[in-house]
Order: C-alpha cells, then sequence, then structure tokens
C-alpha cells in the first residue's frame, strides 16, 4: 500500500506532540513550533469562516482533538524550560514581557481576560449549541428520510440524487453527534490551561526561593511573567479554536459563503441605515457626546443607506430584464418534443379540492402513503413498482381523481373532504345516516360520514376509514391488478443481476444460453399476473434451468415454477390445520379440453365450441357461487396439464378466480370439495 504524504504529516504531527511529552527540547525549537500553534489557529479559524457548509469541515471533531493534544505537549514542553533553564524561548517571553507591557499585574489581567471570554463565553455557548444542534439533527432524521423518498415518488429527483441526500443526512447526523462531544475538548483545554498556569506559578516561585536562593520578588518577577507569557500564548491560539467551533456549529448546513451573508443580513435593509443614522446623529447634537464624531457616524450610515437602495433598484430592473430576456428566448426556441414522448408507468392526477391532501405543509400524508404502497407491493410480490407521479388536474372535479397506467386512465373516485367512509361488513344491524356511495376499490356499497357520526359508527361495527386511506387502498389494488405490465426487462436485468452477486453459477447457466431476458420476463409476468410472488427468484431461476434444457414454451415453464412454489402457493390460499372448501373440474372435461389443444408457433390454445365454453364457463358461476355464499374464496382444482389452459380460458369471464393444479398444493392441506364444473 502506498503511503500518501497527507498521511506522514498528520502522522509527524501527532508523534510531535507525545515527542515533547517525554522529551525535553530546546527553546529554538519551541519557538518554531509555537508559531506552527498559532498559524494553525488561524488556518482553521479562516476555514471555516469561508467553508459553504458543514460537512465541507466534516473532520472538524477530530481536528479539535489533534490540535488539544499538540496544545498541551507545548505547555508541557514551556513548563519544563521555564522551570529548568528560566529561558523558555522568544516567542514564550515576548508574549510575557510585550503583552503584559512588562507589568505582571498587566499581564495576569489579560491572561484572565481571556480565559473568561473563552472559557465563559465562546466555550459555554458552543457546547450548547452543539448540544441543542446534535439533538434536533437526530429527531429531524425521519422527516428528512420520509421528504426524500417522498421527492422520489413523485420524480422530483432520481435515485442517484436520493442516494446522495441520503448520505448527507447520514453525514449531518454523524457530524453534529461527534460535534457534541468534540466541543468537550476544549473545555476541558481551557481548564487544563488554567491549572497548568497555577501550577507553573507556584513552582516558579518555590523553585526560584527555595532552590536558587532568590527573594520573593525577584521570583515573582522572573518566573510569573514567564509563566503568564506561556499562559497567553496556548490561550490565543486556543481562543482561535474556540471562535472556529463556535462559528461551525452555529453556521448550521447553509450552502453559502461566511462573509457576504452577515454583510447582507446586516446592511443589505437600507431602512435600518436610515433609522440608525437618524439616531446617532441626534445623540452627538442632543447630547454631550462629540459631535462630530456622532454626526459623522450618522452621515455615514444616511449615505451607506442611500447607496444599498440605488443598487437594490438597479438589481430590481436588471432581474425584470433577464426575465423578459429568458421569456423571449424561449419563445424563439423550437418546440422540444421529445419531454413529451415520455409516458409515466403510474400517474395519480386529482383535482384541487385533494391538493391538501398530498401536500405536506397542509399536513396531508398521501406523499408518505405512496412511499408505503411500493414497500409493501415489494415485499408481497417481491418486485419494484415503478415511480408513482402524482400531480393535480384543474380539469377534473375538486374532488375526483384519477388512476392511469402507461398513460392511460384505468380508474378513478371522488371522495369527500372532511368526511370519512363507512362500509358495513354485513353483520351491522344499525344504521347510520350519510350520503350513500360505492367504495372505488372492491366497487362495495358504503356511505360518506362526518367526523361526529365516526366514533357511532365504529362502535356499531361499521369499517371506517379516511380519505387518505381510500385513495391509497385503491391505487394499492390497482399496481397490484397491473403489476405484471409494469415489469419491464430493465427491472429483470436489474433482479437478474442482484441474484448474481449471490448466485453466479445459476445466472451464467440460466442465461442467455438457455434463456433471455424477455423469456424471464414473460415467465414473472405470468405469475405476478395471477398474484404469484417472485420475491423467492433463486428457486424460480433454478426451476428455470433444470426445464428450459426441454423447452422454451413460456407458459409451460411457469407451470413448473408454479409448482416449485407450491409451498409458497399453499401458504398463499390454504391455511394450515384448516380444512379448505375448493371446487374441482371433472376429469371428463379434462380430458375433453385435452384433445382440443392446438399446438402453434406462437404457443398452444384450446380450440372448442364457444357455445362449448359458454357452458362450461355458466357451470363454473354456478359452482363458484357455492363457496361465495360459504364466504370463502373462489378456488377451483384442476390437473397439472389441464390448468394453465383453463385459467386462459376462465380470465375473460371471472377476474378473481384461483385456478390451481394438484401439484402446487402441499401434501400437508386438508381440503374440502362443495361442487365439480362438467361440460
Amino acid at each position: 500500500m502506498k503511503i500518501k504524504r497527507a498521511d506522514i504529516g498528520v502522522a509527524a504531527y501527532i508523534l510531535a506532540a507525545f515527542i515533547m511529552l517525554i522529551v525535553p527540547i530546546p527553546n529554538w525549537l519551541l519557538d518554531i513550533l509555537l508559531a506552527v500553534n498559532i498559524s494553525t489557529g488561524f488556518i482553521i479559524l479562516f476555514s471555516t469562516m469561508f467553508a459553504k457548509e458543514v460537512l465541507d469541515m466534516s473532520f472538524y471533531p477530530t481536528i479539535l482533538l489533534f490540535t488539544t493534544i499538540f496544545r498541551i505537549a507545548l505547555n508541557v514542553s514551556s513548563t519544563r524550560l521555564i522551570l529548568t533553564t528560566g529561558n523558555p524561548g522568544n516567542v514564550v517571553t515576548t508574549f510575557g514581557s510585550f503583552v503584559g507591557s512588562g507589568n505582571l499585574i498587566v499581564g495576569v489581567v489579560i491572561f484572565i481576560i481571556l480565559i473568561i471570554i473563552q472559557f465563559v463565553v465562546i466555550n459555554k455557548g458552543s457546547e450548547r449549541v452543539a448540544e441543542v444542534t446534535a439533538r434536533f439533527t437526530l429527531d429531524a432524521m425521519p422527516g428528512k428520510q420520509m421528504a426524500i423518498d417522498a421527492d422520489l415518488n413523485t420524480g422530483a429527483i432520481t435515485d442517484e440524487e436520493a442516494k446522495v441526500r441520503r448520505e448527507k443526512i447520514q453525514q449531518e447526523a454523524s457530524f453534529f453527534g461527534s460535534m457534541d462531544g468534540a466541543v468537550k475538548y476544549v473545555k476541558g483545554d481551557a481548564i487544563a490551561g488554567i491549572i497548568i498556569t497555577g501550577v507553573n506559578v507556584v513552582g516558579g516561585i518555590a523553585l526560584g526561593v527555595l532552590m536558587q536562593g532568590m527573594e520573593i520578588t525577584d521570583a515573582l518577577s522572573k518566573y510569573v511573567i514567564l509563566t503568564i507569557g506561556d499562559g497567553l500564548v496556548s490561550q490565543i491560539p486556543s481562543l482561535l479554536i474556540s471562535l472556529s467551533t463556535g462559528i461551525l456549529v452555529t453556521k448550521g448546513s447553509k450552502e453559502a459563503e461566511f462573509g457576504p451573508v452577515i454583510l447582507k443580513q446586516l446592511f443589505g435593509v437600507p431602512k435600518v441605515m436610515y433609522f440608525v443614522g437618524a439616531i446617532v446623529m441626534a445623540l452627538g447634537i442632543l447630547t454631550p457626546l462629540n459631535l462630530f464624531l456622532f454626526v459623522g457616524f450618522g452621515a455615514l450610515f444616511l449615505i451607506t443607506g442611500r447607496l444599498i437602495s440605488n443598487n437594490l433598484d438597479v438589481k430590481n430592473v436588471e432581474k425584470e430584464v433577464d426575465k423578459e430576456e429568458v421569456a423571449a428566448a424561449e419563445t424563439r426556441q423550437p418546440e422540444n418534443v421529445n419531454s413529451l414522448l415520455q409516458v409515466d408507468p403510474i400517474e395519480l392526477e386529482f383535482g384541487y379540492g385533494i391538493i391538501p391532501l398530498a401536500d405536506v405543509n397542509q399536513g396531508g400524508d398521501l406523499l408518505d402513503r405512496v412511499v408505503m404502497i411500493r414497500r409493501q407491493i415489494a415485499l408481497e410480490l417481491g418486485t419494484v413498482v415503478p415511480i408513482i407521479r402524482l400531480r393535480d388536474n384543474i380539469q377534473l372535479n375538486p374532488n375526483q381523481y384519477i388512476i392511469k397506467i402507461k398513460g392511460i386512465q384505468v380508474s378513478e373516485g371522488e371522495i369527500l373532504f372532511d368526511h370519512y367512509m363507512a362500509m358495513n361488513p354485513g353483520f351491522v344491524t344499525e344504521e347510520v345516516t350519510g350520503i350513500p356511495t360505492f367504495e372505488p376499490s372492491f366497487h362495495l356499497p358504503a356511505l360518506w360520514i362526518t367526523e361526529g357520526q365516526r366514533e357511532r359508527a365504529e362502535a356499531a361495527g361499521y369499517t371506517v376509514v379516511d380519505p387518505p386511506s381510500i385513495i391509497a387502498t385503491h391505487l394499492t389494488e390497482i399496481i397490484r391488478h397491473y403489476i405484471s405490465e409494469l415489469l419491464t426487462r430493465q427491472d429483470v436485468s436489474k433482479l437478474v443481476d442482484n441474484l448474481r452477486e449471490t448466485n453466479p453459477a445459476l445466472i451464467d447457466e440460466l442465461t442467455p444460453k438457455l434463456l433471455g431476458l424477455g423469456d424471464i420476463q414473460k415467465v414473472l409476468q405470468n405469475l405476478l399476473k395471477e398474484g404469484i410472488s417472485i420475491r423467492d427468484l433463486l428457486t424460480i431461476f433454478e426451476s428455470l434451468a433444470d426445464h428450459a434444457q426441454t423447452t422454451r414454451d413460456t407458459d409451460i415453464l411457469t407451470e413448473y415454477v408454479r409448482q416449485s412454489l407450491k409451498r409458497a402457493i399453499s401458504g398463499k390460499y390454504f391455511m394450515p390445520n384448516e380444512t379448505t372448501s375448493v371446487v374441482t373440474l371433472d376429469p371428463k372435461l379434462e380430458q375433453e379440453m385435452m384433445n382440443n389443444i392446438k399446438q402453434t408457433e406462437n404457443g398452444s390454445y384450446i380450440a372448442m365450441d364457444p357455445e362449448k365454453i359458454k357452458k362450461i364457463m355458466n357451470n363454473v358461476e354456478t359452482e363458484v357461487g357455492k363457496l361465495e355464499q360459504l364466504g370463502k374464496a373462489p378456488i377451483l382444482l384442476t390437473s397439472p396439464i389441464v390448468r394453465m389452459y383453463f385459467k386462459k380460458l376462465s380470465e375473460d369471464y371471472f377476474a378473481d378466480l384461483i385456478v390451481i393444479s394438484y401439484n402446487e398444493i402441499e401434501s400437508n392441506v386438508e381440503l374440502q370439495s362443495v361442487g365439480m364444473v362438467s361440460a
């Protein structure tokens, strides 16, 4: 592995700190390292000032830790030089004599003031802001994630943009969580500076008086000034980094530069400048304050306000001109019809009366429900639902909505805002007054009731749902019905690629050697069309690989796959330890159907007399009606060889009829036939 120069530099910085803690260093080297420390403080300060957002300084907590260790190591080295040689170098001596004006009292006072500013003002505020920001950032994460999912479902952003936003949210949460703890480094550094300074003063006086025989005043004059210089030279970089921390945690996540934003917010309103100018001039005229100073400042603020006002007028004119130029340019451009050719897989259009249900700012949660629909279908059927486009349509009635699949309207519904839909499950005898209607998903009779009637209806046994739930349920049923059409070759390619990561040998054997993507797509569509989940892709592809060597007929391959999925099919339609009522197919009818199967290049079909087919379907209706009277699902059992032909024959007559072969049922399932369909 190649070692980078940056890695070497960081390692050398940390290593130098540990060396200083153990090994005495000469005063000239201490001067160099103190200069590096001061320069580092200014670098950090200006980097935080000009960072556009907090994540530009994502390693700031680590930087705080490194600089704190380095600064403490410098304190130890300077203390060692002060107590052993009395000559800690030019930097410490200069700070002690120059900043304190060579006066012991002045130096002590300045040092105490710096400590108070850093510890009480900056550190305390930064610590509180970091703590609150971390808590609010973590609390806001779920809402931000849901907003991203909503934008993704409405098509406002792409999958890549959603991924980038999620990563940014996670990085911000991690950063502010780390900052909440890292601010403690700065606070601890300030406390350590006070303690080290106190120890140095006591140690210096004791060393000078007891070991060097100095007068106490001389010891004070020499060692205390050097100690104060040492404290000042370490506290100034510490103050810079404390200030940097405060700037960073109060900056927030706005993507803007520090200086221009502050100047714009302080000096961007002419009215403010006028008021300030008038007040300052009045103070100079009406009070004993310096007349020329305050009147001059007041006049300067008035002139600044006038200049800002003129600048804003110019910008407004330029903005209007730019708008007109853009509009003219768009008018002159040739029409781009490519965007008009795009067809959304799923669209939900609604009138303006339903907009509050989809508007998050008005408390609407329809977007969140759309996200849950996609997750629910993915778990239930094992396929990814395309992005659901939500848009308002002023041509619709205010409370009307329509659902489109590939640009074609397939269903519609109408709701009453601020009302609830109450449905009688069949056993409720108490009547509730309301507006008669039909539930749009299953076309069941229902009533629109008000908020005041809701509790009474629920107590009576009615099923009561709100408008967003009605729309979401309707949309879910439509997606389930058309999900086979929505499965594209691109979707199949993604499913194949996902399975290839864990089972490359299977995929290499199956495609493209035995079956192409189109063949696999047709098999998966056949399964989805009858509500069979394709989530267990491994079993499906194993079955296809086993039987694709003998046939490439996708209908026959589908039957083989269904038999391999019999555990899932049994679990979907039959309850364990419970007898299930079904309808069977007369063996004579099955044989007759087999005798009428015709083979073509495009597949096989049953060529029977239409009157014969109609008679069979009438018998199916009669026998299935027995199941419906018992409140059971309409399940019809056939032999494996006939199942797919009978399903194709009956799907134009009975959309909800479940046709299952004997080979798709687990051996522990108990069945009871309540009727037999004959010719």
